[in-house]
């Protein structure tokens, strides 16, 4: 394909979801780097963009970089029915045996990336892996945690977050049931719930509250609701400590933010986690839908100064040195280098 590098990164979903978030943090990264550009809808205006005049009229070597189904459609389509001259990429984040329909497409690539080893192992095809990464300059510790709650008004307590949809896959009821355990023995300590329930989870954040209400905790058990992705950095500084309790999981960016804000991690063996924590230093790992277990995890850290301290220091070391965004950049681009090639 020559010398010179050009990959096109489409997004063709205009609904906001983590492939879009992926290529929304990336593309404009790399882009100070090669010549990368998306193509779709649902982009923000600082995202690198190309026309769809400009992709019918595209004579150049390219890699296409896909992330979805009709993103890998879409390539074979311009590759062999409009025969532009396309090496083809899929990123693939899923942990779950693939429809026959996918399978062939992924068999039409020229490389495959998985995001975790764990999702690699559903493949069944070789595929490289490359975990994603978080920008440590926007996420790292506060200069002070009681400084960012007073920020955001929280009240004056030791705060233990969940951050994401709230819904029974993402474990946010293990979360409350375990502040309600918890919370009422240690009274210097408070939960902060952020994210929103979409219409048909309304029943369900609505019977979390009327729980937190009958135990009379709701002064120390906060519904903070949605806030702008540019805000949620604060929260995080806000944190002593994160929870992860999911019951199923793609990969899950969540507790790679709080542990490069310096916040420990008590997160459940899905998705990526076990690949992104390391058990008794950055947090604990515990099965899925155990309460026993979140209980104890949680308990063992918030009586623990020093140790969780200690995981203060070792989770912020961990996310800066193997999961900084520029890390995920550049081992794509040398991955488009070799497609090049």
């Amino acid at each position: 394909m020559g010398n010179e590098l050009k990959v096109i990164a489409p997004n063709l979903n205009r609904r906001l979801s983590g492939v879009t978030s992926t290529i929304v943090r990336l593309v404009p990264l790399q882009a100070k780097t090669i010549d990368i550009v998306s193509f779709g809808v649902g982009l923000p205006d600082h995202t690198p963009r190309m026309s769809l005049g400009a992709l019918l009229t595209l004579n150049t070597p390219t890699v296409w970089h896909a992330r979805r189904n009709m993103e890998m459609l879409l390539g074979l389509f311009l590759k062999h029915i409009l025969r532009k001259k396309l090496k083809l990429l899929f990123t693939s984040a899923s942990q779950r045996e693939h429809s026959a329909y996918t399978k062939f497409l992924i068999r039409q690539m020229d490389k495959i990336v998985a995001t975790s080893n764990a999702g690699k192992a559903y493949l069944k095809v070789p595929a490289s892996v490359v975990y994603h990464g978080i920008n440590t300059t926007d996420f790292q510790p506060p200069a002070s945690i009681s400084d960012a709650r007073k920020a955001l008004k929280l009240p004056e307590l030791k705060l233990i977050g969940c951050f994401g949809r709230i819904r029974a896959q993402k474990g946010t009821d293990l979360f409350v049931d375990t502040m309600l355990e918890i919370l009422p023995k240690h009274s210097d300590w408070g939960a902060v719930i952020l994210g929103r329930a979409t219409e048909q989870h309304t029943g369900f954040l609505a019977e979390l509250k009327a729980k937190v209400a009958t135990a009379g905790l709701e002064d120390r058990i906060l519904f903070a609701g949605e806030v702008p992705v540019d805000q949620i950095a604060q929260w995080y500084q806000a944190l002593d400590l994160f929870v992860a309790p999911q019951r199923w999981e793609g990969f899950g960016l969540t507790p790679l933010e709080a542990m490069a804000c310096g916040t420990p991690v008590v997160a459940t063996k899905v998705g990526a986690f076990p690949e992104l924590i390391i058990e008794d230093k950055t947090g604990h790992l515990i099965n899925r839908n155990n309460l026993p277990q979140m209980i104890e995890a949680v308990e063992k850290l918030i009586s623990n100064d020093k140790n969780r301290a200690e995981f203060s220091t070792q989770s912020r070391t961990h996310m800066v040195e193997n999961f900084d965004i520029s890390v995920e950049a550049n081992k794509l681009i040398e991955i488009y280098r070799e497609l090049a090639s």
